[in-house]
């Protein structure tokens, strides 16, 4: 049964531009693997953090480090969880696709009761 659908998109320019405009951003939005990527994956990765918080309804529980995206040895996108987030999402399947072209970052999660 679906619980939840998140999407969110990113202006990868204007994010771009945030993220030098204020050089900690990166660091307290993303972990230290995610903050090596490159400004695309970077504003990819955001979204996906916005969609699952919309997907969860979880801002009491939800922090930057907590979610992080990794990709399988295929290139699919999933989450790593820790924390109370981790806790917040036992018993549930976390679904997650992202897209970049055109100057725009996406991402989509579906949360599924298992």
């Amino acid at each position: 049964m679906i619980e939840g659908i998140g999407i969110d998109v990113v202006d990868i320019a204007r994010f771009q531009e945030s993220l030098e405009r204020t050089p900690a951003l990166r660091e307290r939005l993303f972990t230290e693997r995610e903050a090596a990527l490159k400004i695309s994956s970077l504003a990819a990765r955001f979204a996906a953090k916005e969609a699952l918080v919309k997907a969860l309804d979880a801002r009491d529980v939800f922090t930057w480090h907590d979610a992080e995206v990794i990709n399988a040895e295929s290139g699919k996108p999933a989450f790593q969880f820790k924390g109370a987030l981790a806790v917040r999402v036992q018993g549930q399947r976390v679904h997650l696709t992202l897209s970049h072209d055109a100057g725009i970052a996406s991402a989509m999660v579906v949360i599924e009761r298992i």
